[in-house]
Order: structure tokens, then sequence, then C-alpha cells
């Protein structure tokens, strides 16, 4: 995929794939200056939807607010991160429920658990985790999930509730072969993002993406953050952007052998079928 030499530099277009973004953070505030443009850059590109992620109540509300702004292009989830999940309270599940609610919100999360950072007490990341599945099986919405460093505990909460949980994805996957197995077999969609552009990181992951069953796949920027590492000498910005989705498209194809064109119908159908999503 060519690359402008100035990113203010416009490609010219043809027939391009469409993609949906199932993971970004436009609510973020690095995205205050300039928030339409970046959504409309993202179009441009052939990002057709973006799901627009919740991370504590007042994101999952920016989220949603956002979202009724461009209704059928953006959608949101509502949810607490496990990084601030001694956040939640019973009134903090009281307007997460009523956010599930709401039109436009198409999952529960991001939720999950961290113990790269360990920012909250580990039992409490649990507890919160377990309330947010309680609301996603009320509410029949599938989740959004986070996990780092946590596979084990992450694995086994997933598992006990598997059968209540209406469907799943594992956002940003950066785990073992092993791990991504035992996400397929509890039926769970898998969110890839920037990270296996990083030839250090991501690396090992290139040789068992093909592992992944075409109807699981996902692609998501997570934007600001995780732009693409080999993008970085043709893009002077270190801010990620949705638009860049189709770069990450092109790396996980190459990877798993097939074209960008047949990865893009199969991550947009999948999306569309995962969070119920009307065609573009």
């Amino acid at each position: 995929m060519n690359l402008p030499e100035n990113e203010n530099d416009k490609e010219e277009l043809g027939d391009v794939p469409e993609f949906i973004d199932i993971g970004c953070n436009l609510t973020h505030d690095s995205f205050d200056a300039d928030r339409t443009a970046v959504i409309e850059r993202a179009g441009e590109a052939g990002v057709v939807q973006m799901i627009v992620t919740g991370a504590s109540v007042q994101e999952s509300e920016a989220a949603l607010n956002l979202a009724q702004l461009y209704p059928g292009e953006l959608f949101a989830t509502a949810g607490v991160h496990p990084h601030h999940a001694d956040q939640v309270t019973a009134e903090t599940l009281s307007v997460l429920k009523d956010l599930a609610a709401q039109h436009g919100v198409v999952a529960i999360g991001e939720t999950g658990l961290d113990y790269f950072r360990d920012i909250c007490p580990r039992p409490v990341q649990k507890r919160a985790f377990e309330q947010q599945i309680e609301i996603a099986i009320d509410c029949q919405l599938p989740m959004f999930l986070h996990m780092r460093d946590a596979h084990d505990d992450f694995h086994a909460i997933v598992k006990g509730a598997r059968d209540q949980i209406s469907a799943l994805v594992v956002h940003c996957f950066t785990g073992t072969r092993e791990q991504l197995h035992q996400y397929l077999d509890l039926d769970c969609h898998v969110g890839i993002t920037g990270w296996i552009c990083d030839e250090r990181r991501g690396h090992h992951m290139q040789q068992f993406m093909p592992d992944i069953p075409a109807n699981r796949l996902l692609i998501e920027t997570d934007s600001p953050y995780l732009k693409p590492h080999d993008m970085r000498p043709l893009v002077k910005t270190r801010r990620n952007e949705p638009r860049w989705l189709p770069w990450i498209a092109a790396k996980l194809a190459d990877s798993r052998g097939e074209s960008v064109d047949y990865l893009a119908d199969h991550t947009t159908a999948n999306a569309r079928q995962l969070f119920q999503l009307p065609i573009a």
C-alpha cells in the first residue's frame, strides 16, 4: 500500500475495499482539534463504519454522543476498562445498563483484565469484569474485551460465562498461538491491530494468523494508540487514526496468504454480524 510522502497530500482513490474499525478511541483528547477531519479521512480510505470505544462511564457517554452525530457510520461500546475498575459502583453499573439500552450502543466493554500495569488490584478487576459480564448477559449484547498478561484468569472467567454471553471479541489480541486457540475453542472473535506491523513485538503473531478462521477475524486500529510501527518512517505523526486500518489489513492479509479484498469482505461481514450493524 502506497503512502503519501506528506500526510497532508491526498491520494487519488479509485475503488477501495470497505473496512470496519471495530475499536477506535475517537473521544480521546488528541482528536479534539480535528475529530471531524479524522472521521472524513477514514471514510475516504474505505473505513465505512467505526465503533467508538467506551472505557469509563464518561467515555462511554461521550462515545454514544459522538455516534449519535454520525448515525449508521459510528457506533459505541459502553464499559469500564480494568484500569478504572475501582470506579465501578452500583451507580456505575446502573448507568452502563441505561447506556446499553440506547440505540447506537452495540457492545459492552471495554472490560476485562490487565495485569501488565496492575493499576487496579486484581480482585477488583475481576469483580468489575464479572459485573459487566452480567450486564451483557442481561442485555444480550456482545462483549468487547481487553486482556493483557492475565490470560489464565481472563480465560477462566470467560469460559465460566461463555454459554450465556451472546458473542464476544478478544480485542487487540497480542498473545501466543496456544492462547489464540483457547479463545477460538470458546467461539470467540479475535481483533487484530497494528501490533502485527511491529517487527519486534508482533513478529511472532504473523506465523499463526492463518489459524484464525475467516468468520472469526476482525480488524481495528485502537486509535490513537498502536500506530503501525512500520509506518513511522513514512508518516511523521505518532497518533494513530482509523484511516490507517487498510495498512493493517494489508499486513494481516499478507500473513494469511490472502488478498486484501478478501480480508476486507469477510472482516466487514463479521463485524456487521457480530455487532448487528446496518449496511453502510
